[in-house]
């Protein structure tokens, strides 16, 4: 093989591994789950039925809580919403709006969430808020909407 001939196929070789290791476009609820520091929020949405939803057409935005965040939450709260499933399920549905919101897309305002709270959001500069939740990872696309990684766990007031 010539110099050149080598380079080619290296770089051909690059090219088929990277994409190789590029994961498909899948709706929110697979795309989350390829993600480690949202195992909490996956195993509650899947126990709380709302996977389901997140797998539905969209388009939705998600403000997704890290693991971190549910540490954060107090563990009598925990306890409370695996045990009252319905409840488990308002709580996660407070992080889902309609639409698709990118980050750059985000503009000063409130937007209703699917459990029916408004939730503020803000952006100054690069960072993107949400209530009191800083995104922490923006914009993770799926083929049904978009999801930004939260540092806080948004629980609606009590009605």
């Amino acid at each position: 093989m010539t110099r050149t001939t080598t380079l080619i196929a290296l770089a051909a070789a690059a090219l088929l591994s990277a994409c190789a290791t590029t994961p498909a476009p899948a709706p929110l609820a697979d795309t989350l789950a390829r993600d480690p520091q949202l195992s909490t929020f996956n195993r509650l949405a899947a126990q709380s039925g709302l996977t389901e939803e997140l797998r539905a057409a969209g388009p939705m935005t998600v403000f997704v809580p890290s693991d971190e965040a549910f540490k954060a939450v107090p563990a009598k709260t925990m306890e409370a919403l695996a045990a009252d499933r319905a409840q488990l399920k308002a709580v996660l549905s407070n992080h889902v709006i309609d639409g698709r919101v990118a980050a750059a897309d985000v503009k000063a305002g409130t937007a209703k969430s699917r459990q029916g709270s408004n939730l503020a959001l803000a952006k100054a500069g690069s960072f993107v808020t949400v209530d009191e939740a800083v995104v922490q990872q923006a914009d993770i696309v799926a083929t049904n909407g978009v999801a930004h990684v939260v540092d806080r766990v948004l629980i609606p007031a009590k009605k």
